[in-house]
């Protein structure tokens, strides 16, 4: 309503108050980032922004940094939105982050772009190591798609003796009334 009767500086009141009493709530800051927007207050935005990420308790953080971040890229701030995507990375390794940063790489269209996404993969599957083998083979799949879609050669080798092998064992077992069958298993290693 207060929008409606263009009464910005009670709207900002109220958001403020709002989350006074609900810090952890992510719409409502990005509803007031957004409403800053909207007036024209980029840097009033960015700082809405800024605080919002710094709590201790959010109910959807994934929605917050992927909104702040798209917002940075909206402004053509590219090299915040890289630092953005930097600071999410030392809360969470998380796989789709490490992906969403490559795409945003691919998205800047320089001559350095395919470099920069190749090396977010390094760095990626150099942190991966450790950690659940299904987020470093999707990890190693993308990466292989970008390298059959913008590598040469040996890039494209480089990444297919990366990928994991599939191997198969087979044992004997032998059931009780004396026949024998071949069991086999099959498994992937990284």
């Amino acid at each position: 309503m207060e929008i409606q009767l263009r009464e910005f500086d009670r709207c900002r009141i109220l958001y403020q108050k709002f989350l006074e009493f609900g810090p952890e709530n992510c719409t409502t800051w990005m509803k007031f980032a957004e409403l800053e927007c909207l007036l024209g207050d980029v840097e009033r935005a960015r700082a809405i922004y800024s605080i919002a990420i710094t709590q201790p308790r959010l109910d959807m953080p994934e929605i917050l940094w992927k909104t702040y971040i798209d917002f940075e890229i909206e402004q053509g701030e590219t090299e915040r939105a890289r630092e953005l995507y930097y600071q999410l990375l030392q809360r969470t390794q998380h796989v789709k982050v490490w992906l969403s940063l490559s795409h945003f790489e691919m998205g800047i269209g320089d001559e350095n772009t395919v470099r920069r996404a190749r090396k977010v993969f390094e760095k990626a599957n150099e942190k991966l190591r450790e950690s659940e083998k299904e987020e470093r083979l999707m990890l190693l799949e993308a990466w292989k798609a970008f390298e059959y879609e913008h590598g040469d050669e040996e890039s494209q080798q480089n990444i297919d003796k990366r990928m994991p092998r599939r191997i198969k064992r087979r044992r004997k077992i032998e059931t009780p009334d004396g026949v024998r069958i071949h069991m086999s298993n099959s498994f992937y290693i990284l």
